[in-house]
C-alpha cells in the first residue's frame, strides 16, 4: 500500500479523535440553546471555569488567595492537603450546579420572553465575568490537569498498524477515551431529552416561555436543570481539553471552533453536534495533508473549519440534523 495512502487513513483517524474533543464542546451549547433558545457565548468560559475549580481543588488551592494576600497582608496559597480526583470530579460538579443556579437567580429570571439577541447578549456579558471571576478565584498561570486518563500512544493499535501496513499509527489513548466518554453522554443526552419528562418539558420551554409557563411548567427549575446539565459537558470537555493540553485561559477559545460544528450538526440535535465535530475534525486534518501543507503553505486549520461552515449556511442553514423551519407564506 501506497505510504501517502497510510499516511491518509493515519490522519483520518487523528481527526476523528479531535473531531470528537470538538464536540464535547458543541453539546454544552446544543442543551442550552434546545432548552431555552439561548445561544450561550459562555460555554467555551465554563469549560475553562470547570477545569479551573477541578484543579484547584485536588491541589487544596485557597481561593481568592492573591486577593485574600493583597488585603490581609498574608501569604497562604494552599491548604496543604489534596483531594482524590473523584472526589474533586463530584465537588467541582457541586460548584457548576451551585453557578447554574446563581446564573439563572440574577440574570435569566430577569429576561423571560425577551429577544433572543438580548439573551445572547447575556451570555457575552457572563462569559467575561466568568473569566476575570476564575482568574481572580484560582490565578492566572497555567496549571496541569491529571485525573488518572491514560495518555500517550496507544501500543495495542501502534502494533496492530505495524503488523499490517509496516508503519505504526500514532492514536492518542486520551483521544480514545473522550471518544467514548463523548458516545455515552450523547446516549445518556438522547434518551433524557425524548423519552423523559424533564426532557419534553425542556423542549416546550424552547418553543414558548410564555406557553410553557401556562401549563404549568417551571422555568426556574428547567433553566437550572439544563444549566447544571450544559456545566457538566462543560466539565468533561474542560477535563479532557486541560489534560491534552493544559488549564490556560486560552481554553476558553476552544468554544469558537464548536461553532462551525453548531452550524453543520444543527443548533438542536444532540447527535448532530457528534456528527459535526467528526466531519470538522476529519475535514480539516485531511485537507491540510492533502491540500494545506503541499500546496498552501500550511495552517490551514485555523480556518478550514469556517469556510465549511460558510458553505453549509448557505445551502442548508439549518444544518444536518437541525428542525427545518416551516412558515406559512
Amino acid at each position: 500500500m501506497p505510504d501517502q495512502l497510510i499516511w491518509g487513513i493515519e490522519v483520518f483517524l487523528n481527526g476523528l479523535m479531535a473531531g470528537v474533543l470538538y464536540a464535547l464542546v458543541a453539546l454544552g451549547f446544543v442543551l442550552i440553546f434546545k432548552a431555552s433558545g439561548i445561544f450561550n457565548y459562555a460555554q467555551g468560559v465554563l469549560a475553562l471555569f470547570a477545569a479551573l475549580t477541578l484543579v484547584g481543588i485536588m491541589e487544596g488551592q485557597v481561593p481568592f488567595a492573591h486577593l485574600i494576600n493583597a488585603v490581609f497582608g498574608t501569604d497562604v496559597h494552599h491548604f496543604g492537603w489534596h483531594v482524590p480526583a473523584l472526589a474533586a470530579i463530584l465537588l467541582t460538579m457541586v460548584v457548576m450546579i451551585a453557578l447554574a443556579w446563581v446564573v439563572n437567580k440574577l440574570i435569566f429570571n430577569h429576561l423571560v420572553n425577551q429577544e433572543p439577541i438580548i439573551l445572547f447578549m447575556a451570555t457575552i456579558g457572563l462569559a467575561y465575568f466568568l473569566e476575570g471571576f476564575g482568574d481572580i478565584m484560582w490565578g492566572a498561570d497555567i496549571k496541569t490537569l491529571d485525573v488518572g486518563l491514560p495518555q500517550g500512544i496507544n501500543s495495542v493499535i501502534d502494533e496492530f498498524t505495524y503488523n499490517i501496513f509496516d508503519y505504526g499509527f500514532f492514536i492518542d489513548n486520551l483521544d480514545l477515551v473522550a471518544t467514548a466518554v463523548a458516545a455515552l453522554l450523547v446516549i445518556a443526552l438522547v434518551i433524557f431529552a425524548q423519552y423523559t419528562k424533564q426532557g419534553r418539558a425542556m423542549r416546550a420551554v424552547a418553543d414558548d416561555h410564555q406557553a410553557a409557563l401556562s401549563v404549568g411548567i417551571s422555568l426556574n427549575f428547567i433553566w437550572v436543570m439544563v444549566w447544571s446539565l450544559a456545566g457538566f459537558v462543560a466539565l468533561v470537555a474542560g477535563i479532557m481539553w486541560g489534560t491534552k493540553s493544559g488549564v490556560q485561559f486560552s481554553l476558553s477559545l476552544i468554544a469558537l471552533k464548536a461553532l462551525p460544528v453548531l452550524m453543520l450538526g444543527g443548533f438542536t440535535s444532540i447527535p448532530g453536534a457528534i456528527v459535526g465535530g467528526l466531519v470538522i475534525g476529519v475535514g480539516e486534518k485531511l485537507f491540510e495533508f492533502a491540500i494545506g501543507a503541499p500546496y498552501l503553505g500550511g495552517a490551514t486549520e485555523i480556518w478550514f473549519a469556517y469556510v465549511l461552515a460558510l458553505l453549509f449556511l448557505v445551502f442548508r442553514p439549518q444544518g444536518l440534523f437541525g428542525e427545518k423551519i416551516i412558515e406559512r407564506v
